[in-house]
């Protein structure tokens, strides 16, 4: 009888798969020996595996080149990532070695950018796409990269007053892009996009308001969806009306030549997950160049915004299950040495999914559990896996630990949760690693911040 959970895993899933396998029945995940891991820092900590970024841009790219090669599509593809799925610095030199430009959400954003330039990592001739609604600091900060040199500084006019505050403040003239304030899903709380213009009012809005002016040259026009890139119906009608915009405005606008189509790529949240990325590559930039061609324009340099696509799959996390509690004949909540509600605020916050996977004992005997945080808030737990909404793991030892690894965690979690601030029951954040690989393809890793102190928190709570 296979009653192992080895055999629970090779008779649900193709396994092992390309970047996890086994090893003496304990996982490794991209070549990375996670018990020796635990070994040498122990838990609760999460990680970023580096090349992975590198790995997923550098696909993108070349499935771009291959579509514009295949399609004979003229012009050019800007792959632009969004900070706001990691702020980390170890990330996003990571990003940028990889011919990328940087998309921002905030004023701060704007810093760091500055802070890369400084250390010649960032060059004034990269994009920056600044998108977001923009008042005062953001609005300050965007016009100094434009006056001081960064010509491919693109804001991007997400209502009505915000030109005149750029030109107010900018003294040099500058690109401008326009978002188009998209229209949601049936199923959303709301019909439209709060950011960006309406569809309706995009050409008016440049005739009265960019057209004559001098300083401003419009450069882009931006879409994006919620939902994200998905083949079905949705997203192409919203794609379609995307493009009726970019006609019209072309056809007067002759600044005009680049369309900005976000993120919105998935990362695999399941040992099942299929999605065919370069399928949908393929289908998009045919469809803009056909649809172009057809109105009698050219068909323009193509940007995206991929942001969780970047990072996602990129990062983890590992916990000790602490202890056992059998609450009734049922149920077996097995505690974990932190929290899932400051570690993994997604899993909470919208029951996000994530790969979750035992580290050790694939050779033992499985059993179906809950999984609990060290909060005493009763949403903390993880009851959302890819067993029909069932969680089976190793049996719980009390004299051997087993642990446990949250995969493709490495998109806002750490930003949402408050990273190094203040954290529900006080329960401090983990420890994080860093993985890269050497020359000769050697991992290594480094202790890129120690497990948050008490002391962190009196100083932030006034204690101290």
């Amino acid at each position: 009888m296979n009653t192992r959970y080895i055999d629970l895993i090779d008779q649900t899933f193709d396994f092992p798969q390309r970047e996890f396998s086994l090893e003496n029945h304990s996982l490794i995940f991209h070549g990375i020996d996670l018990t020796g891991l635990i070994k040498k820092y122990g838990t609760p900590l999460k990680f970023n595996y580096l090349p992975k970024i590198s790995e997923n841009i550098s696909q993108v790219q070349k499935w771009f080149q291959k579509a514009f090669e295949q399609q004979n599509y003229i012009g050019d593809y800007h792959y632009c990532y969004c900070t706001k799925s990691s702020h980390f610095k170890p990330v996003i030199e990571e990003v940028l070695k990889n011919n990328t430009h940087i998309e921002t959400s905030s004023a701060f954003d704007i810093e760091i950018i500055k802070s890369l330039h400084k250390r010649q990592l960032f060059s004034k001739n990269q994009y920056v796409i600044c998108n977001g609604f923009k008042r005062d600091q953001y609005i300050d900060n965007i016009a100094g990269l434009i006056n001081n040199g960064f010509s491919n500084c693109i804001p991007v006019i997400d209502n009505y007053e915000e030109l005149p505050l750029l030109q107010e403040k900018s003294k040099r003239p500058f690109k401008v892009g326009i978002r188009i304030a998209s229209e949601e899903e049936p199923k959303f709380e709301f019909y439209t996009s709060r950011l960006g213009i309406g569809y309706k009012n995009i050409v008016n809005y440049y005739k009265n308001q960019i057209e004559e002016e001098s300083q401003v040259e419009l450069k882009m026009l931006h879409f994006f969806i919620n939902t994200g890139i998905k083949d079905n119906a949705y997203y192409w009608n919203e794609l379609t009306k995307c493009l009726k915009v970019y006609i019209d405005l072309k056809k007067i606008c002759p600044t005009l030549d680049s369309l900005n189509i976000g993120g919105g790529f998935p990362i695999k949240n399941s040992l099942a997950f299929e999605y065919d990325y370069e399928y949908m590559i393929q289908e998009i930039v045919g469809y803009i160049k056909e649809t172009c061609n057809e109105s009698g324009v050219s068909e323009p340099h193509i940007f995206t915004e991929f942001g969780s696509y970047t990072v996602g799959e990129s990062a983890g996390a590992i916990y000790q299950v602490l202890y056992q509690k059998q609450q009734n004949d049922k149920e077996k909540w097995n505690m974990i040495n932190s929290s899932f509600i400051t570690t993994l605020p997604d899993s909470w916050a919208i029951n996000k999914r994530f790969i979750m996977l035992p580290i050790n004992k694939w050779d033992r005997n499985y059993e179906r559990v809950l999984l609990g945080g060290l909060t005493c808030d009763s949403d903390d737990y993880y009851n959302s896996e890819q067993h029909v909404n069932a969680i089976y793991l190793p049996k719980y030892e009390k004299e051997e630990p087993l642990y446990i690894g949250f995969f493709n965690t490495g998109a806002y979690q750490e930003s949402i949760g408050g990273y190094g601030g203040l954290q529900h029951c006080l329960i401090p954040q983990p420890k994080h690693i860093v993985i890269t690989k050497s020359e000769n393809n050697e991992i290594k890793d480094y202790l890129f911040k120690e497990e948050q102190k008490a002391e962190s928190f009196l100083e932030i709570l006034g204690y101290e």
